[in-house]
């Protein structure tokens, strides 16, 4: 076993030098225990990427963790303790605190554990080898499967053997290529092996619930480039899977379009543009985002001009169909537009109801406010009030 105590973690990461944490691991220590930093926290660290949760990792019993964090002055909450996992309260600021384990069995989704004294044991329940890394309370990096080589290619691979990794819980398919998306580096193309055993177990998807599946494609699809995750989950039938019908080919041209525009990413909009079948009930979307995306579907690639649809929509709808748009016809828009849609999203109608009243009333009233008002868009909303009404 390669416990390897290099590289160091820098040395203003954030949670290292954060007084509640070290509060934490001291009064873990205090008792003769091992505790150390684990997971996203250490890999963000090394990677020189922003903060990640902060979770920990010890060989004390969830009972032993409890009574040395209430001795230490600290509250402890047992929030997940039949699974090991405690909830350390310093100052107020929450840490879990999680017992080194081993997987009993497993079915795909959950898993019954046995605790180990042993931090190999807990690094085989992890899922990739990035992520099995371990940082002491003073920053020594702890690698018990040599996840570090992999980390510093930016290589995404799956712990030991990939199929029994995946059996484990079938949302680790969904997991590798958002981790891919973002701490791989693909330009060499992805793990074989890891491709092969997802390509063998596809149909795991089934059991996952919509809503597991939906928030990791939407992570993925926030990515500051999830194209190439897209196009290998769909040669490998995964995105078919849980999102039939979809079509990634629109997804790499919306991105460039972003970063050439100056465009901030929304997910949203880029799976507008995967489309699919059902996406909403698939991903068990939000009532707001399915909102959003369903007006994108209604007016995204065929419709009123862009000032009209960031007058009605606002202007972050507005935007997300003018690269929608591009994508599809392939054509870099004039920035000129992004002014278009930023003042439109501000303008306000000039004509009132009770311009028009009495002579018109109830229904009428309502259609000819709606008729003076297209024409003011149509005019780009440049006519004024007494120009409106000269329409009469």
């Amino acid at each position: 076993m390669d416990r390897t105590h290099d590289p160091l973690i820098p040395p203003e990461t954030s949670w290292l030098t954060d007084p509640q944490a070290q509060a934490v691991c001291d009064a873990i220590t205090s008792g003769g225990h091992a505790i150390y930093f684990v997971g996203g926290c250490v890999r963000n660290a090394l990677l020189g990427m922003p903060d990640s949760d902060v979770d920990m990792s010890t060989d004390a019993l969830p009972e032993q963790v409890m009574a040395l964090a209430t001795d230490a002055g600290l509250k402890a909450v047992p929030t997940g303790i039949d699974h090991g996992t405690v909830t350390v309260v310093s100052n107020g600021v929450p840490f879990e605190v999680t017992t080194f384990r081993r997987d009993v069995e497993t079915d795909g989704r959950r898993a019954v554990v046995a605790f180990s004294k042993d931090i190999a044991d807990d690094a085989r329940r992890r899922d990739f080898t990035m992520n099995a890394l371990y940082a002491t309370p003073q920053g020594q990096v702890i690698d018990p499967l040599g996840g570090l080589p992999d980390l510093r290619a930016r290589r995404l691979r799956f712990i030991e053997e990939p199929q029994a990794r995946i059996r484990e819980d079938y949302l680790r398919i969904l997991r590798f290529f958002r981790f891919s998306a973002y701490f791989g580096d693909t330009s060499d193309g992805f793990d074989a092996e890891a491709l092969d055993a997802i390509a063998q177990n596809i149909d795991g998807l089934n059991g996952l619930s919509a809503e597991r599946i939906g928030q990791e494609m939407s992570k993925l699809l926030a990515a500051s480039d999830p194209a190439p995750a897209l196009a290998v989950m769909r040669q490998v039938n995964v995105l078919q899977a849980i999102l039939p019908g979809s079509d990634d080919r629109w997804v790499g041209p919306m991105v460039h379009l972003e970063g050439a525009l100056g465009i901030s990413a929304d997910w949203r909009g880029r799976l507008a543009a995967l489309g699919g079948q059902d996406v909403a009930a698939r991903f068990r979307l939000s009532k707001a985002d399915a909102r959003f995306l369903g007006t994108l579907g209604d007016v995204g690639f065929a419709g009123p001009s862009l000032g009209e649809v960031s007058y009605r929509h606002g202007r972050d709808i507005a935007l997300q169909v003018l690269l929608m748009r591009s994508a599809l016809a392939e054509v870099m828009p004039d920035t000129t537009v992004l002014e278009t849609i930023s003042s439109a999203d501000a303008a306000q109608f000039p004509v009132k109801a009770a311009d028009l009243i009495p002579r018109w009333e109830g229904p009428a009233l309502g259609a000819k406010l709606a008729e003076l008002e297209q024409i003011w868009i149509d005019a780009d909303f440049g006519m004024s009030k007494e120009a409106l009404l000269a329409q009469l």
